[in-house]
């Protein structure tokens, strides 16, 4: 099927004269994940992860894609005319690398320029005139042969009430045209679904898991206008726009508005989120390319957020400590499969009030599945568990209060002594970075040595970061902060660590064919004490779910380690055992035990 596919693409690429094409996994706004209408890539490839790129010339076929997916990406690709292009490893071309390498003298490179983001556009622009060639970028070559392609979304829009948003959505405006001011901006154009929704305190579910609503915005200083299927706004949600005065038009009027704007205005709007499209409309203004500022405002969470935040926590943690508790009472007792124990999950999360969705796909892992960093059971793969090994579980929650992710690895019966060695290693490379005092001005580079020293002490590493930016009731990897061991320019994870950010800390060990170990916890970082040497801060642990004493060897604890473990372990059960039977309190108290 997909080398059907691959060839009816290079018939219409044949008709136009394109010679490379190129499907990058995005929508028109440059969003992590995508809606079913836009897994272009999905469809040509098989591939079904959340991130990679394929390029089809009319003989070769290729996918490009993180170390979080090569083990998904080999399996799935198996048999296809598809090569998997392994990103950063040693001697694998990037994609603009293979485009140079193999866009021949005079020849076309095409794709959708809506999909694309304007940084990235004028780098291939720019490409194909290095070799005399030239750009297709006006049609959507996967559309024509995609013949039952779902519809656009057009799911009701709700609005976040201030005592869940902390703050007005005309505060926010406020906030932001005072930015654009100090940027001699007239108009700003922004096209990130999160910060659209968290600037006009709404919210959808137009994308899987990510309660967000497509759609354009222009902000100049007296006004804006909101670009958006207007089926989607129920009465409620059109009064409240109107008294903040944002006009609504339909969303694909954003071009033409873009065309219209005058030549004199001076438009801020960030190319790495904006599509090429509409970068190529607004050509010959005077652009600020700068990043929108409301990504920095929404990173640093209000009062409001932050107090929600911990509740949403609480009641995720009592879900998931009820997981747990059944897991191991039942494990070896009745038959249970990934599949099984994730749908148990999610009923544990939806009994909790306020509960509005799961924040991702859930990773339910067992064995060596638990190796693939972004596993999704489906039928096929659904393994059975057994009283033995290590079971992974990434899951996470939208409530009304906030947005959680959380991992816990679980010990389904007996473990080797390099099981519970690893398994005591990430415990303790979690624990030192969530430990850590450091003075205002650090990054998430300067402190990811933290988590993985343990494990570089071993001789091993993980493929990805240590830890990523949360969104509130937004998208659960959320942009500038993070902790990673090198700057990886597209990330852009790598701003100074503020007051109210909100970062996961996850280290983990993935051993192909054998195991995978995480535990991953959210942390609020916050200001400690000032002296002469500085402002210090500190992080807050908001994740209360035991991590499994199990596996742990306390030998290869220092004294801190485990003390930064017992007094987590104490936190834990004084936050949620008010809310857990007299049995799962029971257990809970063994489970958080000092040691």
């Amino acid at each position: 099927m997909i080398k059907e596919r691959i060839e009816a693409l290079r018939r219409e690429m044949a008709k136009r004269g394109i010679d490379m094409y190129l499907i990058p996994t995005s929508d028109f706004h440059e969003s992590e994940y995508v809606g079913e209408y836009f897994k272009a890539r999905k469809y040509m490839t098989g591939f079904t992860g959340s991130a990679g790129t394929a390029v089809i010339t009319m003989d070769e076929a290729g996918l490009w894609t993180d170390g979080r997916y090569f083990i998904q990406a080999e399996n799935q690709l198996k048999g296809s005319p598809v090569v998997l292009y392994k990103m950063d490893e040693e001697g694998v071309p990037t994609v603009k690398e293979y485009l140079e390498q193999n866009l021949k003298e005079g020849q076309c490179l095409g794709f959708d320029g809506r999909v694309v983001n304007g940084k990235n556009g004028e780098k291939y622009e720019k490409l194909a005139a290095g070799k005399n060639g030239r750009l297709h970028v006006t049609e959507d070559l996967v559309d024509l042969i995609w013949k039952e392609r779902p519809a656009l979304p057009t799911e009701p829009v709700f609005l976040l009430a201030p005592e869940y948003a902390g703050e007005s959505t005309a505060d926010k405006l406020s906030r932001l045209r005072e930015k654009m001011k100090e940027e001699k901006a007239d108009v700003h154009v922004l096209t990130s679904l999160y910060d659209i929704a968290w600037l006009l305190n709404v919210r959808g579910n137009d994308i899987e898991h990510v309660p967000v609503v497509l759609s354009f915005l222009i902000v100049t200083e007296n006004g804006c206008c909101w670009y958006v299927n207007s089926k989607a706004l129920t009465e409620e949600v059109r009064c409240y726009l109107k008294v903040n005065q944002i006009q609504v038009k339909e969303y694909e009027e954003i071009y033409q508005d873009a065309a219209g704007l005058s030549l004199d205005e001076t438009v801020l709007l960030d190319k790495s989120t904006v599509n090429f499209r509409i970068c190529s409309i607004l050509a010959g203004r005077k652009l600020v390319d700068k990043k929108n500022p409301t990504e920095a405002m929404k990173a640093v969470k209000n009062a409001v957020e932050l107090e929600n935040t911990r509740k949403a926590h609480i009641k995720d943690g009592v879900a998931f400590t009820k997981f747990m508790h059944w897991v191991k009472k039942n494990i070896g007792t009745m038959e249970m499969t990934e599949i099984s124990a994730s749908d148990y999950l999610e009923e544990r999360r939806k009994e909790q009030e306020h509960f509005l969705d799961l924040s991702f796909d859930t990773i339910c892992a067992y064995g060596p599945n638990g190796a693939m960093m972004h596993y999704k059971a489906v039928p096929e793969s659904d393994a059975v568990l057994k009283p033995e090994g290590f079971l992974l579980v990434d899951s996470g929650g939208h409530y009304l209060e906030g947005t959680t992710d959380i991992t816990r690895t679980i010990a389904l019966g007996p473990l080797s002594k390099e099981e519970k060695q690893h398994f005591t290693a990430v415990c303790r490379s979690n624990l030192n970075l969530a430990g850590a005092k450091f003075l205002y001005g650090c990054r998430g580079v300067n402190l990811d040595i933290l988590a993985r020293g343990p494990l570089w002490d071993l001789g091993i590493d993980y493929k990805c970061g240590t830890g990523h930016g949360v969104g509130h009731i937004l998208n659960v990897h959320e942009s500038p902060n993070g902790f990673r061991w090198r700057i990886v320019p597209e990330r852009n994870d790598s701003c100074i660590l503020e007051e109210g950010m909100i970062t996961t800390d996850e280290p983990g060990v993935y051993l192909e064919g054998k195991y995978g170990i995480r535990t991953e916890n959210e942390l609020i970082c916050k200001k400690g004490e000032k002296n002469e040497y500085g402002q210090f801060m500190y992080f807050e642990n908001i994740t209360y779910a035991p991590i499994d004493l199990d596996a742990i060897l306390p030998e290869e604890m220092s004294p801190v380690e485990k003390e930064r473990l017992n007094s987590y372990h104490k936190l834990v059960f004084d936050s949620i055992s008010p809310y857990l039977t007299e049995e799962e309190t029971e257990w809970l108290q063994v489970y958080t035990r000092a040691i």
